[in-house]
C-alpha cells in the first residue's frame, strides 16, 4: 500500500444496514410507547430519538401501527423466553405448566407490558386472541396438554380445544389486570380462581 493512502473500510452488508435500522426504530418506538402510550407519542419524536426519518419508518413498517405490531411482537418474544425459563424450573411438567400460566397472568402488572401489550395494543390492533403470535402460543399449549394426558396427569380430553380455554382464559385475566383500579387486588383474585379452574383437570389419585 502507497504510504499516505487510507484503507478502504469494507461496506456492511445490507441485511445488516436494516436490521441495525429496524432495531433502532422498534426501540424508540418502544420507549415512546411506555411512557407516553401510544395515542401521545410521536413518529417524529421516536425517529428523531433513533437518528432516522419518517421515511425510513414508512419503508420499514408501513406506519405507526405497523410500528406498534413490531414492538408487541418483540415484547411477546420477551415474556415467552421468561415464561419457557419459569417452566423449565418446576419440578414436574404440570407444576411447570401451571407456573408458565400463572407468571402470563401477572406479567400484567408489569407497566410497560400493561401499557403497550395490554391496554394499546387491543386498542389499535384489535381483539389479541387474532394477533400473530396467538397460533404459536396455542400450538405449543396444545403439545404441553397432550403430554400431560399422555402421561396420565390430566384428564383426557381434545387438546386443542383445552389449550383454547385456557389461554382464554389467562388472555381474560390480564386484560382484567390490566384495566382495573387495583390490578395488584384483582391480579390475586385471577389467579386463585384460575388454580380452582385447572385443577378441575387433574386425575384424581
Amino acid at each position: 500500500m502507497a504510504s499516505g493512502t487510507t484503507p478502504r473500510l469494507a461496506a456492511r452488508p445490507r441485511k445488516e444496514m436494516i436490521a441495525e435500522t429496524k432495531a433502532k426504530l422498534i426501540a424508540a418506538a418502544r420507549d415512546a410507547f411506555a411512557r407516553q402510550g401510544y395515542a401521545e407519542a410521536s413518529m417524529d419524536d421516536f425517529t428523531a430519538g433513533a437518528g432516522l426519518t419518517r421515511g425510513a419508518l414508512y419503508h420499514h413498517f408501513g406506519d405507526k401501527k405497523g410500528l406498534l405490531l413490531a414492538v408487541i411482537m418483540q415484547i411477546d418474544a420477551e415474556m415467552s423466553d421468561r415464561l419457557c425459563e419459569i417452566s423449565a424450573r418446576a419440578e414436574t411438567p404440570w407444576r411447570g405448566f401451571v407456573d408458565e400460566c400463572v407468571a402470563y397472568i401477572e406479567m400484567s402488572l408489569e407497566p410497560e407490558i400493561q401499557r403497550i401489550m395490554l391496554l394499546d395494543g387491543p386498542a389499535v390492533l384489535g381483539d389479541p386472541s387474532q394477533w400473530p403470535n396467538q397460533s404459536a402460543c396455542i400450538r405449543t399449549s396444545t403439545r404441553s396438554l397432550q403430554t400431560l394426558m399422555d402421561q396420565g396427569t390430566i384428564r383426557p380430553a381434545d387438546a386443542e380445544a383445552t389449550a383454547r380455554l385456557i389461554n382464554g382464559a389467562t388472555l381474560s385475566a390480564a386484560l382484567w389486570i390490566a384495566s382495573a383500579e387495583d390490578p395488584k387486588a384483582v391480579s390475586k383474585k385471577a389467579v386463585e380462581a384460575f388454580l380452582t379452574l385447572v385443577s378441575g383437570l387433574l386425575v384424581q389419585r
